[in-house]
C-alpha cells in the first residue's frame, strides 16, 4: 500500500484568512524540532505575522553539538536575507575552495554570488542567530516536548505531546495537544512527524562506524578545513575558530557497533592513518560514533503536514550538504504557508513546495554518495582513479565550477511553467539596485520584489498595473543598470516571472497577470493608482 493511503484522506483547504489563528487553533502553524531548519522557517513564518508555536524535545540549556560545519554561499545568500550573513562570517573561517577526497578542490571563489566562500562555523553559530531572531520575531517555544502523535482533518491539525515532567513522573493521562492550520516536522532523522503521517523512509546505512570528536591540538593543520583519504581510512579536520576542532573520521579495520565505546586513541589513529599525524590531538570534550544513512521521504506533504530538512532527506556528511539543504527547503516553505495562511497564496502554492524540494534532495543524495563512494574506493585502480579523477576536477575550470555550483546550491533552479521566461525558476543574483541597495536587502522585508527599468516607475507599466493594495507583498525597485528586463523576484530569491517584451501596454498585461497570479494583487486602474512602496535604493548587478 503507497504510504500516501495509510491514513484517511484529508480534504486540501489551502484558503486561510486573515488576523491570526481561528477560535479553533492555538497557532497558525505547528514547527516540531529547533534545528537550523525549524528555526529558520519559524522565524520566517512569525515576521509574515503568523503565530507560530515551536516543539523541541531537549530542554534550552542543551547544547546541540551537531555534526555540521560549513556554510555555502546559496546559504548564506538565505542569511543575508535575514541580515544574518554578515555576523556569522564575522565569526567563522571563510575558504576560497572546497576540498574533497582525491585532491580535489572546488573554486568557491568562482561563484557569482556576495558570497565567493564557504564558512567553516559550527552549526551552534547558526542555531544561535536564528534562534536569536525567532525570539524577536515572537516565536512561541515550547521545550523539553515530545511529540507523541498527530490527527489531522480538512480544517487543520493537531499535535499530541507530552513534556519533559510528564515523562519523569510516569503519567499517562498528561498527554497534552495543540490544533493548527499546519505543522512542518523539522525534526530530524528519527521524525516523529514523518511516523505520524505514515511516512516511510526508503534507503541504507552507506557507511557504519564513523568516528567523530571536538578535540584540540598541538599542531595547527594546514588549513582550517582539511580532508584526506589514505588506504582504507579518511578524516576531515574542521576549525572552530576557538581552538577546539572538530575530527571525524572512518577505517575500514575499526568497524563496531553504533553504541560500542569510542576512546580518544581511537580518534587519534584513524587521523593518523588519514593524514599522517594526529597533530597532537588531546582534550577531548565530546566523542561519538555514528553511521551515515542515505534516504529520502516519498512526499514532503501529505495533507497539511509538510517535511523539511533531516526529517525529509539524511545524507553522508561528504560536501558538507546537509544543514544547507534544510536551510533551502525552510526558505522554499515559509514565504509559501505565510500567503497560505494570509489568505493571497495561487491555486497549488503548497504543492510546489514537494515538486522544487523534492529532486534538490534527491539530488544532494547523489551527489554527498558519489563523493564518499570515491572516498572509498578500495583497490589499487580505483584508488588511481579517485587521484585521476581529483586533478581533472581541479584543473577543468567548466567541470569544477559546475561542481561548486551544485554543491554550493548557487546553480539549483526550480521547474517552471511551459512557456515560461528563461529566467523563472532561477535564483537571482544580489542584484545592484538603483540609488545603492541590493535585491537581498530587500529581501529582509520578507515580500516580493519588482524590478524594472528606471524609466518605468512611473510611466505606463506601473501607471497601469501598480500593486493593489500590495505594499505589504510586493516591494518596487528599478535596475542600476540599463537592463530593459522586468523581474518578479520570490521572497526566497528565486525568479517568479521575467519578461523582455518591448511595447509598454504588453509588459503592463504580463505584469498585471503575474502579479494577480502571484501575490493575488489585481491591478489597479490607472485613473486610481493604489499607493506602494517604492524603493530607489538600488545600483548594478
Amino acid at each position: 500500500m503507497d504510504a500516501l493511503d495509510r491514513k484517511p484522506e484529508v480534504t486540501r483547504d489551502d484558503t486561510e484568512t486573515d488576523g491570526g489563528p481561528r477560535p479553533d487553533r492555538e497557532a497558525d502553524v505547528i514547527v516540531v524540532g529547533a534545528g537550523p531548519t525549524g528555526l529558520l522557517l519559524a522565524g520566517d513564518l512569525a515576521e509574515a505575522g503568523l503565530a507560530v508555536t515551536l516543539l523541541e524535545r531537549r530542554d534550552d540549556t542543551t547544547s546541540n553539538l551537531s555534526r555540521a560545519l560549513a556554510v555555502h554561499a546559496r546559504s548564506l545568500e538565505q542569511l543575508d536575507a535575514r541580515g544574518l550573513a554578515d555576523e556569522l562570517i564575522a565569526g567563522g573561517h571563510r575558504l576560497p575552495a572546497l576540498q574533497v577526497f582525491g585532491g580535489a578542490t572546488l573554486p568557491a571563489d568562482q561563484l557569482r554570488s556576495r558570497f565567493p566562500l564557504v564558512l567553516i562555523t559550527p552549526q551552534y553559530e547558526v542555531e544561535r542567530l536564528l534562534l536569536r531572531r525567532a525570539r524577536q520575531a515572537g516565536v512561541t517555544f515550547r521545550y523539553g516536548s515530545e511529540v507523541l502523535g498527530l490527527d489531522q482533518d480538512a480544517d487543520g491539525a493537531t499535535v499530541h505531546f507530552r513534556t519533559v515532567e510528564d515523562a519523569a513522573e510516569g503519567s499517562t493521562e498528561g498527554v497534552r495537544s495543540l490544533r493548527a492550520a499546519y505543522v512542518v516536522g523539522t525534526d530530524g532523522a528519527r521524525s516523529a512527524v514523518r511516523e505520524a503521517i505514515g511516512l516511510p523512509f526508503p534507503g541504507k546505512a552507506v557507511i557504519r562506524s564513523v568516528v567523530l570528536a571536538d578535540v584540540r591540538l598541538a599542531r595547527t593543520p594546514e588549513s582550517p578545513f582539511t580532508v584526506n583519504a589514505q588506504g582504507d581510512s579518511f578524516a576531515l579536520i574542521g576549525s572552530f575558530g576557538d581552538g577546539w576542532y572538530r575530527v571525524i573520521g572512518w577505517s575500514r579495520h575499526a568497524q563496531a557497533d553504533d553504541n560500542a565505546p569510542v576512546d580518544l586513541d581511537e580518534v587519534r589513529e584513524v587521523t593518523r592513518l588519514a593524514f599522517g599525524t594526529d597533530y597532537g590531538m588531546h582534550d577531548a570534550r565530546w566523542i561519538s560514533r555514528f553511521h551515515s544513512d542515505e534516504r529520502q521521504a516519498p512526499a514532503y506533504r501529505v495533507g497539511r503536514v509538510f517535511l523539511a530538512g533531516d526529517a525529509a532527506h539524511v545524507h553522508s556528511p561528504a560536501g558538507g550538504q546537509g544543514m544547507n539543504a534544510g536551510l533551502q527547503d525552510a526558505a522554499n516553505l515559509g514565504w509559501k504557508l505565510a500567503a497560505t495562511v494570509n489568505g493571497h497564496a495561487p491555486d497549488g502554492l503548497l504543492d510546489s513546495y514537494q515538486d522544487e524540494r523534492h529532486p534538490v534532495g534527491r539530488a544532494v543524495l547523489r551527489s554527498s554518495g558519489a563523493i564518499l563512494r570515491v572516498a572509498l574506493m578500495r583497490s589499487a585502480p580505483g584508488r588511481a582513479l579517485r587521484h585521476l579523477g581529483g586533478q581533472l576536477l581541479t584543473r577543468v575550470r567548466p567541470l569544477s565550477r559546475r561542481a561548486i555550483g551544485r554543491v554550493s546550491g548557487i546553480d539549483i533552479a526550480y521547474p517552471a511553467g511551459r512557456g515560461a521566461h528563461r529566467l523563472a525558476g532561477r535564483r537571482a543574483p544580489d542584484i545592484r539596485l538603483a540609488g545603492g541597495a541590493r535585491l537581498y536587502e530587500l529581501l529582509r522585508k520578507g515580500r516580493f520584489v519588482l524590478i524594472t527599468p528606471k524609466d518605468e516607475l512611473s510611466p505606463e507599466l506601473t501607471e497601469g498595473a501598480r500593486p493593489s493594495a500590495a505594499p505589504d507583498r510586493v516591494v518596487t525597485a528599478s535596475w542600476a543598470s540599463g537592463r530593459r528586463t522586468a523581474l518578479l523576484v520570490r521572497p526566497d530569491g528565486h525568479i517568479a516571472w521575467a519578461t523582455d517584451a518591448v511595447a509598454p501596454a504588453e509588459r503592463a498585461e504580463a505584469l498585471r497577470t503575474a502579479l494577480a497570479h502571484w501575490t493575488g494583487s489585481p491591478a489597479v486602474p490607472a485613473s486610481a493608482p493604489a499607493p506602494h512602496e517604492s524603493v530607489r535604493p538600488a545600483a548594478q548587478i
